[in-house]
This record gives C-alpha cells, sequence and structure tokens, in this order.
C-alpha cells in the first residue's frame, strides 16, 4: 500500500471522529484509510507507510478508553521508519493543567518505537497551564491542537493547514 495512509482514532464524544472526518476530506478520501479503533483495532498499522494517529485527553491528562484498552498493543507495532502525524484534542480551558497530555503519551510511544514524527503545531493562539505534548523547547505541540470545547471556530482552518503541512512532510505535497 506504498503512498496511502492510515488515519487511526478513538473517540468517545464523537469529536476525534469529526475531526478525523475533516483531516480526511482535507488531505483526499483516495488517499486516507480511516480507522475507528473501538472496531477495527491497531492491528493494521503496518499496513501504512504514513500515519495520522488521532487522540483526545480525557479529564486530568488520562487516555481515551478505547486507546487505553490497545495501549499495550503499541508496545509490539511495526512502526520504525513511518512517517507519523498527531492529532489531539482537549479542553484548554476546563482541564488546563493537562492540555493535550494523552497527545504527548503517544508521542512518546510512536516515537519509541521509531516512527518519524511530524505534523508538529505551534501553540501560538492557545491558552493553557502545562500540556506533556510540547516540545522540548515548549514552542510547539507533537502534533495538531484541536479544541472543541473552547475553540471550534478555529478548527477547520487549523485542520486545513495542518493537512497542508503533514502532506508536504510526508512527501505527497
Amino acid at each position: 500500500m506504498s503512498r496511502s495512509i492510515g488515519l487511526f482514532y478513538g473517540s468517545t464524544t464523537g469529536n476525534t471522529e469529526s475531526v478525523a472526518d475533516l483531516i480526511a476530506e482535507n488531505i483526499g478520501l483516495d488517499k486516507v484509510h480511516r480507522i475507528d479503533i473501538a472496531a477495527d483495532g491497531l492491528d493494521s498499522l503496518a499496513e501504512y507507510e504514513h500515519l495520522i494517529l488521532g487522540i483526545p485527553t480525557w479529564d486530568f491528562g488520562e487516555l481515551q478508553e478505547d486507546w487505553a484498552d490497545l495501549w499495550q498493543v503499541l508496545d509490539a507495532a511495526e512502526v520504525e521508519g513511518k512517517s507519523c502525524a498527531l492529532f489531539g484534542l482537549g479542553d484548554q480551558i476546563g482541564y488546563s493543567e493537562w492540555f493535550l497530555d494523552a497527545m504527548g503519551l503517544l508521542h512518546e510511544r510512536m516515537r519509541a518505537r521509531g516512527a518519524k514524527m511530524v505534523g508538529y503545531w505551534s501553540v501560538e493562539g492557545y491558552d493553557f497551564e502545562a500540556s506533556k505534548a510540547l516540545t522540548d523547547d515548549q514552542s510547539q505541540f507533537v502534533g495538531l491542537a484541536i479544541d472543541e470545547d473552547c475553540q471550534r471556530s478555529e478548527t477547520e482552518e487549523r485542520v486545513t493547514r495542518w493537512c497542508q503541512q503533514v502532506l508536504s512532510e510526508f512527501g505527497m505535497a
């Protein structure tokens, strides 16, 4: 499946699924295979040259339940050398101390498995106290930051710009 993108996501309330749909539409439905991990798991990660993984943060920096159920599967995932971009959803006002922590945890896990991480996103325009999803210099998130609770009006434009960036970093632009 060379040149194909696997877009894996977990979604409890539907927000992450909606963002996954928007990403797939922006990149092109002919290039992306959407995988709801609650239904289809993570077994097909190795089948794709490029990966996009979507994870919301729950409560006090916790993993979304579908990701939590499959977390150990990532330890055996064959992702070394694959390009991988992340998008995360969180609430920067209600959970300001844990904004996008789950995306930071997923980044660590994928990088440890040898994935080539791309799709980093500026912290500009966000207001939060702390996040495990920041680069070492704290100038960027380790993936696209989406806040459907407090900045829903920003989502479409952010997704559009990020998809262009990721396609370029995947070498597909």
